[in-house]
């Protein structure tokens, strides 16, 4: 199961809803995340989750202890779709830089998800796995007990916070994201020299500001990291 929680076997057995439909946990969690999907977050209540499963809502709390449990759950699923195919390659750096880019880009598959998954400790198998990994990764490469764990530390939260923050841009409406992006030519492309004379000099590079900065930022990260060994 999924959300990793100590369920009673009598919560654990499938159950037929009164249309047919036979619940597990991993159903209600496929569920949930097709639902945040589409209406976001805030939207999601257990009652719509019960008619998209067509099921009373209180068939869910059979598998979940409450909303919460359930959220953890989901949120430790993108964990584990994100963490399908990675494999060590050999080199440290570059395998935790895929292992932050994974979680990032599992966000932003996401956006409505990444409301509570970048910033919730799951506990869960999944994450579990993936906190291991990445600082068995640092231990590997030679650096002690505690720094292994402030570098991992360091190198997730960056990847998940700017997942965070990209996935906001991605929640805007699509007129307000191309307003973003063309603005950083529109508003600041002619900023006079001598009011503005560093961004005057860079105003051709200024549209690079429209892309994510998770790469660059993992590549400094990782670059100091190599050299700290």
């Amino acid at each position: 199961m999924t959300e990793g929680a100590r369920v009673p076997a009598e919560r654990k057995r499938r159950r037929p809803t009164s249309s047919g439909v036979v619940l597990s946990a991993d159903l209600i969690v496929d569920t949930a995340r097709q639902l945040i999907d589409a209406q976001g977050a805030q939207a999601f209540t257990v009652r719509k989750l019960g008619a998209a499963l067509g099921a009373d809502p209180s068939a869910v709390y059979r598998y979940f202890r409450n909303t919460e449990d359930l959220l953890l759950a989901l949120a430790d699923r993108l964990i584990g779709e994100s963490m399908v195919g990675f494999t060590r390659t050999g080199d440290w750096a570059c395998d935790l830089r895929d292992l932050c880019l994974r979680a990032y880009r599992s966000a932003l598959r996401h956006p409505q998800i990444a409301v509570f998954s970048t910033v919730r400790v799951t506990g869960r198998p999944h994450e579990r796995r993936a906190v291991d990994t990445g600082i068995g990764l640092l231990l590997e490469a030679g650096f002690d007990e505690a720094t292994a764990v402030r570098h991992y530390h360091t190198l997730i939260d960056t990847a998940l916070g700017h997942a965070a923050v990209d996935a906001g841009f991605l929640r805007l409406a699509p007129a307000q994201r191309t307003a973003d992006e063309q603005a950083w030519h529109a508003a600041y492309g002619d900023l006079p020299a001598e009011e503005f004379p560093s961004v005057h000099r860079v105003r051709e590079q200024l549209p690079l500001m429209a892309g994510s900065a998770v790469e660059p930022a993992l590549d400094l990260l990782i670059a100091a990291l190599r050299a700290a060994r």
